[in-house]
């Protein structure tokens, strides 16, 4: 259950979201065309080369791992869902690419010094509490080799208060995805309530994210080793308080 004190949810929770309910629904939340653009900036961002190995921490059904590997990386995926990771390898056999992938926590990972990139994306980061998210990012550093590059994409909570609509619902065919989302401001936690509707029936979860500025960034991935932390829009561009998300490209 969720720490009453946190909102901390916990790993059958995160695997109980992380579904094939979730998987359902995503190429309607995130047509192909989208991952591609996506994949793009990632490769840029990291500064990708065929043969450079990279890892990415809650991949979900392989949408980005697996386009980063048909561009020529040496890809690994971990992620918490086996249904997803199924997903994930369906997709990289379909593909034709060879792809790694691991059920495990992204709080203890296997690997050190081994990556020359890590990435975690779609809000991805911070489903736990401050020391489980600052631990974390300790063991990304870790399975990094020196020089290498860490990036993370993060809501950007200026303009989710500012323009966005509390309820954002999905449809695909007569099936609905309802997200009923609301802000904790005294723990800085984004709080989602998530409907499926599917067949007839009517299942039920609940998601929570800490919501981190980029100053909190700074701090963290210092702590955790990183020499540098640059700030970046989610296209690419400038980071403002107007962008979808803060994109964050820290260098060990």
């Amino acid at each position: 259950m969720k720490d009453s004190s946190s909102n901390q949810i916990s790993l059958p929770e995160l695997a109980e979201i992380f579904s094939e309910d979730y998987f359902h629904f995503g190429d309607v939340v995130n047509p192909p065309e989208k991952s591609d653009q996506q994949a793009g900036v990632i490769w840029d961002h990291l500064s990708l080369a065929k043969g450079i190995s990279v890892l990415e921490l809650g991949c979900g059904y392989g949408r980005i791992t697996n386009r980063l590997a048909e561009k020529g990386a040496r890809v690994a995926g971990l992620d918490i869902s086996p249904v997803l990771l199924k997903k994930a390898e369906a997709d990289a056999a379909e593909r034709g690419v060879n792809v790694e992938y691991f059920l495990g926590d992204m709080r203890s990972l296997p690997w050190r010094d081994r990556f020359d990139a890590v990435f975690l994306w779609y809000t991805t980061f911070g489903y736990f509490d401050d020391p489980d998210n600052e631990r974390v990012l300790r063991e990304a550093a870790s399975s990094l080799r020196k020089g290498g590059r860490l990036l993370i994409d993060h809501a950007n909570y200026f303009a989710f208060l500012r323009h966005e609509s509390p309820i954002y619902v999905v449809q695909r065919n007569d099936d609905l995805r309802i997200d009923i989302m609301s802000n904790d401001v005294i723990r800085d936690r984004r709080n989602i309530e998530r409907i499926f509707v599917r067949d007839g029936c009517v299942r039920r979860t609940q998601l929570s994210f800490r919501q981190y500025g980029f100053s909190a960034f700074v701090r963290m991935l210092r702590s955790a080793g990183f020499e540098s932390v640059e700030a970046y829009g989610q296209e690419g561009g400038t980071f403002t308080s107007d962008s979808s998300s803060l994109v964050v490209v820290a260098c060990k």
